[in-house]
């Protein structure tokens, strides 16, 4: 409903200025600070106080004036304060929003008819994913969740290098070692945490074996390169044979997050199908592009870039940043719209990339990336682990089973009167534990370094996931309690959503839950248009307090309340839970019914 609201609120203004010869640019639309009773506001004023020749509460005082209010649904008044015009919400507006709010996809925007992939994640498959790099799956599945509950028709990719060297030097380890060979036994049973052993070993072998030895293997690993780039079917396969296996673990451990993709794009289809080769002819014509140092390289000073972009070694093998150019534009000719999410040690590849495919003639305004910092690892056991570093299994496993020890110290003190079993306290711990890293995790700003801090993450009283999952628990628990199925719409069930009064909803607290309720929508397109899921974590927070605040002020099922409050109440207590469970489902995290 702010949605309408707002577009009404804009009408009436850009209506009201013209009326008065006053420019309709700027609407000075903002939303107003706590204290003030209302749900929009406009600063216009301001502007328009040298043009008016008067001061700005006068201005504001003749644009109030000029509104007629009865013309309007969803304000009821528009009251001046200083300088500001209040826009003040109807009946109308809240019980629009109670009623609409109780369905199962409340906040989902219209269908845009628009297409977007998004790109995330793209690690090597050279092993088991690093939890220094789990911002990237994490916010990238946010943000592709976010996209397409903003009405876009969203494809999640995931960027296979299956063709650089790495790929080569693991292929021919994998073919050259035997298990005697290699050092130590696989750290889970996946296949990444086995096939990495060879990887290791064949890197190890190039550093330390003998010169004549080490060349030997050179000119195999070249061999295979040459292979790919020629599009050599046997190369292809024999690469696949090991990024296949290791890929398949990788998605185990992404699917734990969960971090799902709809394709995963191997870089060698664009050697495959001659587009690397074509693209490479088009580099070679630009003005930008020199042969220097054994290499073919485009000069991007001139376009503000100071290193140079490779694209083509003296060997013939094209580079990933080649392969990249020609997976864009691919990219291009099937989307709308392309988001990727990167570390910020792209910064330089991305805006190499992006200046290379408009010298291409690429309209790169479709292309966005999203940029993030890496994650500092909390102190104690998870960063006194092995020399090669920390997995994102591990910090999955420690955060199920911290959570696991939080769930079942609080058993004692839980409100609601259903056992718990021990499945089902497995479960909460997964929900609770594997959303606490979601949820910490993508709540910052991309662009801001984090340190993972266990207390932090997994506090019940503060503003972390499971602060924010209990709303959406306690939300069930009252409709249950009440009779009604908390995993089902209102719609249907002994509560005539037609009936119920929103008027009645007259505290604070009620008219300020449902006021935040009314906003979602709008918080979801913001968040979309801006490609800042973060923005949802900062909602949720905001109304978890106000439904704390409902909850400990406005009694639902006391034997004293109204059976009209109590029905009213009610929808506000499942529009609430459908809120709570829409934003939590956006960021990743499950919205658990029993905690």
């Amino acid at each position: 409903m702010f949605l309408s609201l707002r577009a009404e609120v804009e009408s009436a203004l850009e209506t009201a200025l013209s009326a008065l010869d006053y420019p309709t640019d700027d609407l000075g639309i903002e939303e107003p600070p706590e204290d003030v009773d209302s749900v929009l506001a406009s600063s216009v004023a301001f502007r328009l106080a040298g043009e008016a020749g008067a001061p700005p509460p006068q201005v504001a005082a003749e644009l109030a004036d000029e509104i007629d209010v009865d013309e309007l649904t969803h304000v009821a008044a528009i009251e001046t304060q200083g300088p500001y015009l209040n826009f003040l919400p109807s009946d109308a507006y809240l019980e629009t929003t109670l009623e609409t709010a109780t369905a199962a996809d409340y906040g989902a925007l219209e269908d845009r008819e628009e297409s977007v992939v998004v790109e995330h994640t793209s690690a090597n498959p050279t092993g088991p994913v690093h939890v220094g790099r789990a911002r990237n799956p994490i916010i990238g599945d946010a943000v592709a969740n976010l996209l397409d509950y903003a009405g876009y028709d969203v494809d999640r990719h995931y960027y296979v290098n299956d063709a650089g060297r790495q790929m080569a030097v693991f292929t021919w380890a994998y073919e050259t070692f035997d298990e005697d060979d290699l050092e130590g036994e696989p750290e889970r049973d996946r296949p990444e945490y086995d096939l990495v052993r060879y990887y290791r070993k064949g890197n190890a072998f190039l550093e330390n074996a003998s010169e004549p030895k080490v060349a030997d293997a050179e000119a195999e690993i070249e061999s295979i390169m040459q292979g790919l780039e020629a599009g050599d079917d046997e190369a292809y396969e024999r690469v696949s044979e090991v990024v296949d296996q290791v890929l398949g673990g990788m998605k185990a451990c992404l699917a734990r997050l969960p971090a799902e993709f709809d394709e995963f794009v191997k870089e060698t289809r664009f050697m495959r199908n001659s587009d690397t080769d074509d693209l490479v002819a088009r580099l070679k014509e630009l003005d930008e592009a020199v042969y220097e140092e054994d290499a073919w390289q485009l000069e991007l000073d001139a376009h503000g870039i100071e290193k140079n972009l490779v694209f083509l070694r003296a060997d013939d093998t094209s580079l990933y940043p080649t392969r990249d150019l020609a997976h864009h534009e691919w990219k291009f000719e099937n989307y709308d719209n392309a988001v990727t999410v990167l570390g910020e040690d792209h910064t330089l590849q991305a805006d190499q990339l992006r200046t290379t495919l408009e010298l291409l003639g690429n309209d790169t305004e479709p292309l966005r990336q999203v940029l993030y910092s890496y994650v500092n690892l909390p102190e104690g056991k998870m960063s006194t682990r092995r020399g090669t570093g920390v997995d994102l299994d591990d910090l999955l496993d420690e955060a199920i089973d911290r959570a696991r020890e939080e769930v079942e110290d609080r058993l004692d003190d839980r409100i609601r009167d259903d056992e718990l079993t021990d499945e089902d306290i497995e479960r909460i711990a997964h929900q609770v534990g594997i959303g606490a890293v979601r949820y910490d995790i993508v709540s910052k700003q991309p662009s801001k370094a984090i340190t993972f801090e266990w207390e932090q993450a997994l506090d019940f009283e503060a503003q972390s996931a499971p602060y924010v999952q209990y709303v959406h628990a306690r939300c069930c628990g009252i409709l249950e309690e009440a009779g009604l199925d908390s995993a089902a719409d209102l719609e249907g069930q002994d509560i005539d959503l037609e009936a119920v009064d929103a008027d009645l909803l007259e505290t604070p607290e009620e008219r300020e839950l449902l006021e935040t309720i009314a906003r979602f929508p709008a918080v979801v397109e913001e968040a979309a248009d801006d490609l800042q899921p973060h923005q949802i974590a900062t909602y949720t927070r905001t109304f978890a307090d106000r439904f704390n605040a409902f909850y400990r002020e406005c009694p639902v099922l006391a034997d004293d309340v109204d059976p009209e409050v109590r029905e009213a109440r009610l929808a506000l207590v499942a529009a609430s839970k459908h809120t709570v469970a829409n934003a939590l489902s956006i960021l990743g995290v499950a919205a658990p019914r029993s905690m």
